[in-house]
């Protein structure tokens, strides 16, 4: 009888664990890690870790891992808890393309806090979070529908990142743990049955998806030191009768997305680094304005904005337009396309040219921002929607005084595969955030011990330094 595909994943993250993933793949995780502990700690004052933090506090339990911006240490799946809420609560988090999941802020917090918890290896780490992370993609794949090029589990209302997350977060956990190929296919039929995450917040309110990623991290742990000690998960967790995908999916589903070529192609090289503090649909019209700045253009000579954007993005970044040309707050205005071309071209320059400065509540009631914002008229661009969503691209025309028209397009997302950040580039993206909270010193000193996770660095190393700072 073949292998299902939990013991098919369950095989491919036994056998990593034991043989260890080339230098270029620890390489390129260790990236991502840097990436998401700099949120992490950019998020230390968002309210909703706040109240997961004070949550935690009440539980209790013997301390075996670090919770970000705290000086004390939590039960692992506490802190795996409080520091996928962070990873998650600025929308800052890396996403993978076209499921539109987020899988390092639920995968990472998770392998940190197991990986901490038994003091491993840098490269054992990154070889935990790798796999991780490909699981939650493929799972999130086997969601997707080609035809109608849109996520089955958002289209029914589900948070993928935070039901397949769960699975990825467990077998990272499970690895690290030192789980036979048998446990970590029980652990993923354990994380099936706790993974979920509901998006009527995205439409009505309320903040509780900002902990969605915290809970699949939380979650994972807990799934993965069940099986350790025994708890079996069905085999055909995964596509069975009653399984995941069918419970999730129905019959929109396609199980070779989490088979096919398995160990082979990675579905996690399809991730996409966000640049920008700011909803994602929105950094193709950014980066096409900051093109325009960097040649030289004069924001008093322009007299209108075209932003051509892929037809599905228009409700979340477009409507409706009045209140997307004036934000209420600043994280309002980090969802508004006007909003964001207009401080592109004017605000403040930091980061990689659009910073958290330029989404404070003042900063979005700034006369000129709004005077240039309110120049802005988004609408569907076809080659756009083609487009979309294997990339969220945009093209900006401006059109000037003098009767001139120039156009920027940008097809291939800054942050993504076709268009990768730089070493440097991610390493700025990490001190903006880091520094908020620890400082440039310690900033700088944990960007270097997170670069050498692959060599002579430990999770336990960097985490010491973080409870050190806190």
């Amino acid at each position: 009888m073949s292998a299902t595909p939990a013991e098919q994943l369950g095989a491919l993250a036994a056998q990593a664990g034991k043989d260890g993933l080339p230098a270029a793949r620890r390489d390129d995780v260790a990236g991502r890690v840097l990436d998401l502990l700099g949120i992490c700690l950019a998020a230390l004052s968002e309210r909703p870790a706040e109240v997961v933090v004070a949550t935690v506090d009440e539980w209790g339990g013997a301390p075996a891992a670090t919770a970000i911006g705290s000086a004390v240490r939590l039960p692992a799946p506490s802190a795996a808890l409080v520091n996928g809420t962070l990873g998650h609560s600025l929308d800052f988090d890396d996403t993978h393309l076209p499921s539109v999941l987020h899988p390092s802020a639920a995968v990472v917090p998770a392998a940190l806090a197991v990986a901490e918890q038994y003091d491993v290896s840098g490269p054992a780490f990154l070889d935990a979070v790798a796999v991780g992370v490909e699981v939650t993609c493929r799972l999130g794949m086997a969601g997707y529908d080609r035809e109608h090029a849109n996520s089955v589990f958002f289209d029914r209302g589900q948070h993928a990142t935070a039901i397949c997350g769960t699975v990825g977060a467990a077998v990272a956990a499970g690895m690290l743990q030192g789980l036979t190929a048998d446990q970590l296919t029980s652990a993923i039929g354990i994380a099936c049955s706790m993974g979920s995450g509901v998006i009527e917040a995205n439409r009505t309110g309320g903040t509780v998806k900002r902990v969605h990623c915290g809970w699949a991290a939380h979650a994972g742990v807990i799934a993965a030191s069940l099986a350790r000690h025994g708890l079996t998960g069905p085999p055909t967790v995964l596509e069975g009768r009653f399984g995941l995908l069918r419970a999730f999916c129905g019959e929109q589903f396609d199980i070779d997305a989490v088979t096919g070529e398995l160990g082979e192609r990675w579905e996690s090289d399809r991730i996409f680094v966000k640049p920008f503090p700011c909803n994602h649909f929105t950094h193709a019209g950014v980066e096409a304005a900051l093109r325009l700045r960097r040649a030289g253009l004069n924001p008093a000579d322009l007299t209108g904005i075209t932003l051509g954007v892929p037809e599905p993005v228009l409700r979340t970044i477009a409507e409706p337009l009045a209140d997307k040309r004036r934000p209420l707050s600043g994280y309002h205005g980090a969802f508004s396309g006007p909003y964001t071309v207009a401080a592109a071209l004017l605000g403040s320059g930091g980061g990689l040219g659009v910073s958290h400065e330029d989404f404070t509540d003042g900063a979005v009631a700034d006369p000129d921002r709004l005077a240039l914002a309110a120049l802005v008229t988004p609408e569907a661009d076809p080659d756009c929607t083609r487009i979309f969503p294997h990339q969220f691209p945009a093209v900006l025309t401006v059109r000037l005084s003098g009767g001139e028209v120039l156009r920027e397009r940008v097809e291939h997302n800054l942050g993504g595969p076709e268009n990768p950040l730089t070493p440097a580039e991610l390493t700025t993206k990490f001190r903006m955030n880091a520094a908020r909270a620890v400082g440039e010193a310690t900033a700088t000193a944990l960007s270097d011990l997170v670069t050498r996770l692959s060599s002579d660095s430990r999770p336990t190393m960097f985490t010491a330094l973080l409870r050190a700072s806190a």
